[in-house]
């Protein structure tokens, strides 16, 4: 799923995203509280009505926003048992968040899938804080559960219509604060579960053994969400851990700056290694990624992407996207977005074949 942080993808319109194939987006609760405000997307009947997109929402807590904030920077806000306090970007007004506020902001945005607020520290915090910031991950979650069923019923929705409830599993790169965590949340009872804060360490190493090891801890018929995978190779490594479900600002972010991914030539299909839920510590080298503003591209006659659905990747020459983008001019940015969605797209089709 792209991000759609403030209820768009950048550059890129509704029809454009279905036409690459992308099946649902990823919103972000704490942007769109904050601009346009809630009272607004209320008026006009939900998000989906306000972006006039038909496909599933999926919105975060709004909690790895305010943390990031909190622990970035002194006087930004604080984090207690109750609530986290943060200072607005936009003109330094305070506000609370409290897991019931966080659901009731993600039921206004009517998104199809929301998150419970969660306790979000970084991996490489103490022992004792991430101990600390999983016990409140799972009072928070418990909070989040009863709030979201009061307005399920306030709302009166069916189990059919109903949002989707997923909370968020913490516990650093410690494998056992992970599991219990894990637990913990299963024993409330979700819809889903996703993998929370960063999935590499401080040096930017793949996390394979927690993430595997978290799976793992997850039931079978429950959705695993995968938050900020993210690299191609770590989407092939997760999915085969168990995981089913990827949002991430590569695809689009790493566009813009040029980057443009495809499959090698002669890759077709991915072999299947084995069972899921394994540690995969190697993906196989089925993909290449090239910075179009290299000078080599400038003169390249071959097409940006003859294999595309979309006719302009398919039309125009690398030596034009790269003379877009070296002229400044927005469509290079759409273009590459586009080739880098689709791709990403594709990955996830064919990873699905493996255990089809």
């Amino acid at each position: 799923m792209p991000d759609a942080t403030r209820g768009a993808v950048k550059h890129l319109t509704v029809s454009e995203l279905e036409q690459v194939g992308t099946p649902a987006l990823v919103v972000n609760t704490f942007h769109l509280y904050l601009r346009p405000g809630i009272k607004l997307i209320d008026k006009v009947g939900g998000l989906h009505r306000l972006m006039n997109y038909s496909r599933p929402l999926l919105s975060d807590s709004g909690g790895f926003q305010v943390f990031s904030l909190i622990h970035r920077r002194l006087g930004q806000g604080d984090i207690n048992d109750e609530r986290a306090r943060f200072k607005s970007p936009l003109d330094g007004s305070f506000h609370e968040l409290t897991p019931e506020k966080s659901i009731q902001i993600q039921f206004s945005l009517g998104v199809d899938f929301m998150i419970c607020l969660d306790d979000c520290p970084p991996n490489e915090f103490s022992r004792l804080d991430l101990e600390k910031a999983v016990e409140r991950t799972i009072a928070w979650a418990l909070r989040a559960k009863a709030e979201y069923q009061r307005q399920v019923k306030k709302r009166r929705l069916s189990e059919a219509n109903r949002p989707r409830l997923l909370a968020v599993i913490q516990g650093g790169a410690e494998i056992d604060l992970r599991q219990a965590c894990a637990a913990a949340l299963v024993n409330i009872g979700f819809d889903g579960y996703g993998f929370g804060a960063r999935p590499v360490d401080k040096d930017g190493n793949f996390l394979a053994a927690v993430m595997s090891k978290t799976a793992a801890a997850i039931p079978e018929n429950s959705l695993r969400f995968a938050l900020g995978v993210g690299l191609p190779e770590d989407i092939y490594r997760a999915y085969l851990m168990g995981w089913d479900m990827f949002d991430c600002v590569i695809p689009t972010r790493e566009g813009r700056h040029g980057k443009l991914f495809s499959f090698k030539p002669d890759f077709k299909d991915f072999k299947a290694p084995g069972q899921r839920s394994k540690i995969i510590k190697k993906a196989p080298d089925f993909y290449q990624a090239i910075n179009i503003l290299r000078s080599e591209y400038a003169s390249d006659q071959n097409p940006i992407n003859s294999a595309s659905k979309i006719p302009e990747l398919r039309n125009y020459s690398r030596a034009y996207l790269h003379h877009l983008f070296k002229s400044g001019e927005p469509l290079g940015q759409r273009l590459a977005s586009l080739n880098n969605l689709e791709f990403f797209n594709e990955l996830l089709e064919k990873l699905k074949k493996i255990n089809a």
